[in-house]
């Protein structure tokens, strides 16, 4: 069981969207940011692990390798450095598709009205 649920990645990941889509000053930025930080450790280190794994730095079933170093690496802000990264958005769906979670059913579970 992942410590982050998919809903909440799948939040980020639409977040992440709309902040690399949108002008800079807009906000969309400053709640991705927020979002990410008000996440518990646990959490963000997951969310950072599935980051990883949709990059191929880790493959699925390292998965609990990948949390670990995220959480023993953790020097800066998490937010932070997920937000410098490029094309974050992509992997995490990656992530998510590669760990067996389907990214479009994460997000109907973060917005069921939409």
């Amino acid at each position: 069981m992942l410590p982050i649920s998919p809903a909440k990645v799948a939040h980020v990941i639409v977040r992440a969207r709309k902040f690399d889509a949108d002008l800079p000053g807009s906000g969309q930025g400053r709640e991705l940011r927020a979002f990410i930080a008000a996440l518990n450790e646990e959490e963000q280190a997951a969310l950072t692990a599935i980051m990883w794994i949709g990059r191929e730095t880790f493959d699925a079933s390292e998965f609990d390798e990948a949390f670990n170093t995220a959480r023993a690496e953790a020097t800066a802000p998490t937010e932070d450095y997920l937000m410098g990264v490029p094309m974050l958005a992509d992997y995490l769906e990656d992530g998510l598709s590669a760990l067996g979670i389907d990214p479009e059913d994460a997000e109907q579970e973060a917005y069921p009205s939409v």
